[in-house]
């Protein structure tokens, strides 16, 4: 059987971006609702690559682009996006933030990196599933996915996922655009995808705490093709999930009362 403690640790950040998410958009939001939105998710992961393919220096546009806007998002998390998120709770984005500006590459530092992150993408997952259809949303999911797969087992692009994964804003600042505890790194998309997990699933009113369990307990199944591979992509286990609860919901609705 294949464990590793570090791993299981950004393993259960993942799921807690599946539990988190609340639902609902403030009403000014709603005039921005469109399917355009749905295509996020996918479309993240070739825009990356295509773009870190054409040059270097896009990593280096992208982890600034990460140092600006994870923290804010990580505020609006605590604030108001999480499940019992408290306007008051949003001032816990400055000790997190020092911890991470601290010692970027240190216990703490990184701690504080993977807390940043989760925030962020919480509010993304409420934010995106408040303003997008949630059909378009799911087919996202399962896009980003199978795009994720096919790059990973087929060994396209190591370079420049390396390159994205090394890329700092500057010399003692943080990578927000990947969390690392020990020798582990998950890249932000991995928990992005969960957090929009987590968002559909909010705004389907389904059992969020379950499906986080259910994703920790998917990446540590999965983890096992550790066994014969070093790379796997960490976009499947909450893809599953959340295929696994429709399958389950339109089973349900397909027995007589």
């Amino acid at each position: 059987m294949w464990f590793d403690l570090d791993t299981f640790v950004l393993d259960a950040a993942q799921a807690l971006c599946v539990a988190l998410p609340a639902a609902g958009v403030p009403a000014f939001l709603l005039r921005l609702k469109g399917r355009a939105w749905g295509l996020i998710a996918p479309l993240s992961i070739v825009v990356t690559v295509i773009a870190i393919s054409v040059t270097a220096g896009s990593a280096d546009v992208l982890t600034w682009i990460a140092l600006i806007l994870v923290p804010p998002g990580c505020a609006l998390a605590l604030g108001w996006a999480a499940h019992g998120a408290r306007p008051w709770l949003a001032l816990l984005v400055v000790p997190i933030l020092l911890f991470a500006l601290g010692s970027p590459d240190g216990p703490l530092g990184r701690l504080g990196r993977l807390m940043l992150i989760v925030g962020s993408v919480v509010t993304l997952g409420r934010l995106l599933a408040g303003v997008a259809p949630l059909t378009v949303l799911k087919v996202g999911v399962v896009a980003m996915t199978v795009i994720d797969s096919i790059f990973i087992f087929g060994h396209f692009f190591p370079e420049q996922n390396a390159t994205f994964n090394a890329a700092a804003p500057a010399v003692g600042l943080p990578r927000l655009q990947v969390a690392e505890i020990g020798q582990t790194a998950t890249d932000y998309g991995d928990y992005f995808i969960a957090g929009l997990v987590g968002g559909i699933l909010a705004a389907d009113r389904r059992p969020q705490a379950l499906a986080g369990l259910l994703t920790l307990a998917a990446a540590e199944a999965w983890n096992q093709l550790f066994l014969v591979t070093d790379h796997l992509p960490n976009t499947v286990p909450p893809a599953v999930v959340l295929v696994g609860f429709e399958v389950w919901e339109r089973r349900r609705a397909k027995v007589p009362a």
